[in-house]
């Protein structure tokens, strides 16, 4: 049933999301455009600090550019590679003149382009990283990356073990799976049916099923992991090793034993984690108290859409067209 219930409840999601685009499109962009001074003169003083903060992470650029070969004119702007994308895209473009020009890559791209262009993820710029300004954010593809759920148990009514479901594409994942399948703090398995033969093919479970778990394990993919939003929106906590991709989330600025429990590059100290922290749920509890105040932050309708439309504006006038 929770199986069923869980797929329902995306498809819904789902569907609200598209429609929502289609009746948007339909409306002139015209419209769009008479808000956009007043929504830009909405930037409250008390804010101003914050939003800006959040408008420089996503757009780090600071000098002027020239616009990429496969800048894209906005009244030419169509939905022939990605829906997804083109909605979310569109929902910040609308409010700007129809001669504009941008550069979208869409998909998982794990790599800084060498010139400008807006995507969902970057590199996280630290270590041995290069500079990731190239790589402008949006808040794209967000019908896959943040979708939740309300949470309806309480911490002291989850299982002390911790959950994880997935494919196991990536050879780490495999490596993961194989060594925690059967750990008895641990409810560990893949989905790969064309795999049968990698140890720990267990049945789908849904997010209703894995939230009765209080520890919820994030690995990432092609580049971030797509669950990490939903169980910081939880009640239970993400165990994770340091993330090497951030989307418009601001993964870069998550710190291990303030907003996750932090755990090694291959998760081999997951069980020593997991024995710690069973003997301190306060520690647990703060920490999720800490992620839930770091996802509350994006769900503010009006203030995402300004940083989105000054994100966008940054870039307009950094490449000279307005």
């Amino acid at each position: 049933m929770a199986k069923f219930t869980d797929r329902f409840d995306r498809q819904k999601n789902k569907i609200s999301f598209y429609l929502t685009g289609l009746l948007q499109d339909a409306c002139p962009d015209q419209l769009f455009a008479r808000q956009l001074p007043d929504i830009l003169n909405d930037l409250k003083p008390e804010e101003s600090d914050y939003i800006l903060d959040r408008v420089n992470y996503y757009n780090r650029l600071s000098q002027p550019f020239s616009l990429p070969d496969d800048a894209v004119r906005k009244s030419d702007f169509s939905s022939a590679k990605s829906k997804a994308y083109y909605y979310d895209m569109r929902r910040v473009v609308r409010y700007f003149p129809d001669d504009i020009r941008f550069s979208p890559m869409f998909g998982d791209i794990v790599e800084v382009p060498e010139q400008p262009h807006f995507l969902k993820s970057r590199p996280i710029a630290r270590n041995n990283v290069p500079d990731n300004a190239n790589s402008v954010l949006l808040k794209l593809n967000s019908v896959r990356h943040y979708y939740h759920l309300k949470d309806e148990l309480a911490f002291e009514q989850k299982a002390d073990r911790a959950v994880w479901r997935g494919k196991i594409y990536k050879q780490w994942r495999q490596t993961f799976v194989t060594r925690f399948h059967d750990h008895p703090l641990c409810d560990v398995g893949h989905v790969d049916t064309k795999k049968p033969d990698i140890p720990g093919l267990k049945a789908f479970m849904g997010i209703r099923d894995q939230l009765k778990y209080k520890y919820i394990i994030s690995i990432e993919g092609n580049d971030v992991a797509t669950n990490l939003k939903w169980i910081m929106a939880s009640g239970s906590v993400a165990m994770m090793s340091q993330p090497k991709y951030e989307t418009w989330f601001m993964e870069g600025r998550l710190e291990p034993g303030v907003h996750y429990i932090g755990l090694a590059d291959e998760l081999a100290d997951l069980e020593e984690q997991l024995e710690y922290y069973n003997q301190h749920p306060d520690e647990v509890r703060q920490i999720i108290h800490n992620a839930n105040q770091h996802f509350q932050q994006f769900m503010n309708h009006d203030r995402e859409r300004l940083i989105s439309l000054l994100v966008m504006k940054k870039y307009l006038e950094l490449s000279g067209q307005i």
